[in-house]
C-alpha cells in the first residue's frame, strides 16, 4: 500500500517503512507525527481525493532533527565595488513512515521499537596459552595484544658524484635582439 501526502507545500509518496527527509516539522525524536492531507491511496484499489482523501492519514515517526549542508548566496555588481555574501543551511527532518490510515483509524501512539545492534563478540585467547597472571582473565587488556609495524623496504644507495670537478649547470643560451622600431 502506498500513499501520496503533502507537507511543506511538496508531495511525496511513500509506503511502509520508507525513510525520507521533510522540510522541518515539529517533533522530538521517537514521537509519531500525523499527516492529514492525503492526496492518493494506493493498493487493491486506488483512492483518488478530491483534492484529499477523506478520513485518511499517514503516521510516521520523527528520527532526527538537523540542518542541510551550507549554501551560498553571492551576488556581485561588477565594476561597481558591490558584492554580498550570506549562507543558508534549511533545516529538515528525517521520518520514517510507520502506518498509511484509512477510514478514520487512529495510528499506534507509540513507535515501534527498531532492533538494536549487538555489540560485536570480543575475540577469544587462542587455545593452549595461557592468560597473563598479573591482568585478569577476560579484561579487554588482555584480549587486545599489542601489533607489530609492517617491516620498512629496503631503499637503494644513492650514486656518489664522482670525486673532483662538480659539474656547472649549463648556461641558458641568449635568445638574438629582437628587431623592430626603437622608441624615441
Amino acid at each position: 500500500m502506498f500513499a501520496v501526502f503533502k507537507t511543506g507545500g511538496k508531495q511525496y509518496r511513500v509506503a511502509a517503512e520508507d525513510v525520507l527527509k521533510v522540510d522541518k516539522v515539529k517533533g522530538e525524536p521517537g514521537e509519531i507525527v500525523e499527516f492529514g492531507e492525503v492526496l492518493v491511496v494506493g493498493g487493491d484499489a486506488v483512492t483518488l481525493g478530491a483534492p484529499t482523501v477523506a478520513g485518511a492519514m499517514v503516521a510516521a515517526e520523527v528520527l532526527d532533527q538537523s540542518r542541510g549542508a551550507k549554501i551560498i548566496a553571492f551576488k556581485k555588481r561588477r565594476r561597481k565595488n558591490s558584492r554580498r555574501k550570506r549562507g543558508h543551511r534549511q533545516e529538515f527532518t528525517l521520518l520514517r513512515i510507520t502506518e498509511i490510515l484509512t477510514d478514520g483509524n487512529k495510528p499506534s501512539k507509540t513507535a515501534t521499537p527498531r532492533p538494536k545492534r549487538a555489540p560485536a563478540p570480543k575475540p577469544e585467547a587462542p587455545a593452549g596459552t595461557a592468560p597473563d597472571a598479573a591482568t585478569p582473565a577476560g579484561s579487554e587488556a588482555a584480549a587486545e595484544a599489542p601489533r607489530k609495524a609492517a617491516p620498512k623496504k629496503a631503499q637503494k644507495p644513492k650514486a656518489k658524484a664522482p670525486a673532483g670537478k662538480a659539474k656547472k649547470p649549463a648556461a641558458k643560451a641568449e635568445s638574438p635582439p629582437v628587431k623592430g622600431k626603437k622608441k624615441k
